[in-house]
């Protein structure tokens, strides 16, 4: 099914691109139908409980080399999640993207693929090749279509990506190293991998770090992201924020730990306090912003250090809460971007301070946007509070002043949330204000949806936790490392 997904995205991401020269329309109503009928089977296979085959395929034997895919209860969920917010880009990009419809089709379902690529490898060079697969066309995204600053951010996100991806490189190469001199065998197959994981130096550790950190993003190396997410069309902030940023999520549960489980017992505590200060910093960084795609890219950084600190918590609890607000922040911060991108189309800014009053002009987007704050804060009922809580409660059994600090940001994340939408769609309005079209049927479907999956997955979490829970368990998280 991987290979398949894989393959049927890069054919119609060809195919869009040379059907604009039949219509300029053509692209997005490919790029949606596929993505549309992915999703749909991906949802069909999850919900007939379907055991999903692992596709492995001689490559490159003489250097230890194999295709191998496959997808288990996380890797399901987690192209499920692209697949699905895929959707949602091409329709937040409607009727943003003027010129180029064709290549900025290719580029997105391009980027999809090597997500979904990295969510699904099993051989460590081919996570590698998918890994550099999903950073050119991102980069294309945002030079090409991105706003007034686009080429100084993509050039920092592709600076960012390349030398943390080439850190990931050298830590896969010393791994594979070692281990053939400890057994003999040259391979890269993520399973043999795990076995010759004790006694590895905590160096070779530091180069998955690197670009997993990079990319979630943590503090320090999160600077990339407010760039990019500011000056990015709205497709790709939605790619950006809903699924990229789960790649380095995935990479810290799937392969930081539970291949160098000692030297992850020697760094967890300085991970956790990195988890912790990107709660709160990147809280009070979000508060202080004026524009309005900045203040939801650096609530980012706030909200994916909870995954940070549930990860090196590393027990059963804090692992799928961590699972859990991956899955509600996808949600959640798309929805925010798409707003965001919404609002700049009509109204030409992303300044908070050129807003107010917008929810007399426009009642439904008020009211959408209500949601969302309220879900990014975490209200209890919804899927952002779930996955913070089950965090909190599983760091505590490890680290209670950890824990403290990063239930701090929850009180951040309260005063950002509101400000943001008292700037915007509270206060008073411009009397002098051009009117603005409120959502459309377009806009407000996707939007209702995303609305009733946080709902689902706030009141009832559990076929999430059914479908990752045998995985964080088989990967070691029943337990302590």
């Amino acid at each position: 099914m991987a290979l398949a997904l894989i393959v049927i995205l890069t054919v119609a991401a060809v195919l869009a691109w040379l059907s604009e020269r039949l219509d300029v329309r053509w692209p997005q109503w490919i790029s949606l139908a596929v993505l549309a009928a992915c999703a749909l089977w991906t949802a069909t296979v999850w919900l007939a409980g379907t055991p999903v085959a692992t596709v492995e395929l001689e490559w490159i034997p003489r250097f230890g080399i194999a295709l191998v895919l496959a997808m288990d209860g996380l890797s399901l969920l987690m192209v499920l999640l692209t697949l699905v917010l895929g959707v949602v880009a091409v329709i937040s990009s409607w009727t943003e993207i003027g010129e180029r419809q064709g290549f900025f089709q290719l580029n997105l379902l391009l980027t999809l693929a090597g997500v979904v690529g990295v969510f699904t490898a099993l051989d460590l060079f081919l996570f590698f090749v998918f890994w550099e697969v999903m950073l050119v066309p991102m980069y294309l995204l945002i030079a090409i279509w991105g706003h007034e600053q686009r080429a100084y951010a993509s050039m920092k996100f592709f600076l960012f990506t390349q030398i943390s991806g080439l850190l990931l490189l050298a830590g896969i190469l010393g791994l594979v190293f070692y281990h053939q001199a400890q057994s003999g065998v040259l391979t890269f197959d993520y399973r043999e991998l795990l076995g010759a994981a004790a006694g590895i130096p905590a160096w070779i550790m530091v180069g998955f770090l690197a670009a997993f950190l990079t990319k979630l993003p943590s503090v320090p190396v999160h600077t990339w992201l407010p760039d990019a997410h500011t000056q990015a069309p709205t497709a790709g902030s939605v790619i950006l924020a809903g699924i990229m940023l789960k790649t380095g999520a995935y990479g810290l549960i799937r392969f930081v730990v539970p291949l160098f489980p000692d030297a992850a017992v020697e760094l967890r505590y300085p991970l956790m306090l990195l988890g912790a200060v990107s709660v709160v910093y990147g809280g009070y960084l979000a508060f202080a912003q004026e524009d309005f795609k900045r203040l939801v890219a650096y609530s980012s950084i706030s909200h994916m250090g909870f995954v940070l600190l549930g990860v090196f918590a590393w027990n059963q609890l804090a692992v799928q809460g961590a699972v859990v607000q991956m899955v509600a922040h996808g949600f959640s911060t798309a929805a925010l971007f798409m707003m965001a991108g919404a609002l700049q189309e009509r109204l030409h800014t992303r300044e908070l301070s050129r807003m107010g009053g917008l929810w007399i002009r426009a009642p439904r987007m008020g009211a959408v946007a209500l949601f969302f704050v309220v879900a990014s804060l975490g209200m209890p009922g919804l899927g952002n509070f779930v996955g913070e809580f089950m965090v909190l409660l599983g760091a505590f059994a490890v680290n209670v002043e950890l824990t403290v600090v990063a239930a701090i940001g929850l009180v951040v994340a309260a005063a950002y949330a509101l400000l943001l939408m008292q700037r915007s769609f509270q206060g008073g309005a411009d009397p002098e204000a051009p009117a603005m079209a409120d959502f459309g049927a377009r806009e407000l479907a996707v939007m209702v949806a995303l609305m009733a999956a946080l709902v689902g997955l706030g009141v009832y979490p559990q076929p999430v936790l059914n479908l990752s829970g045998p995985v964080v368990e088989a990967l070691g998280a029943g337990g302590r490392p």
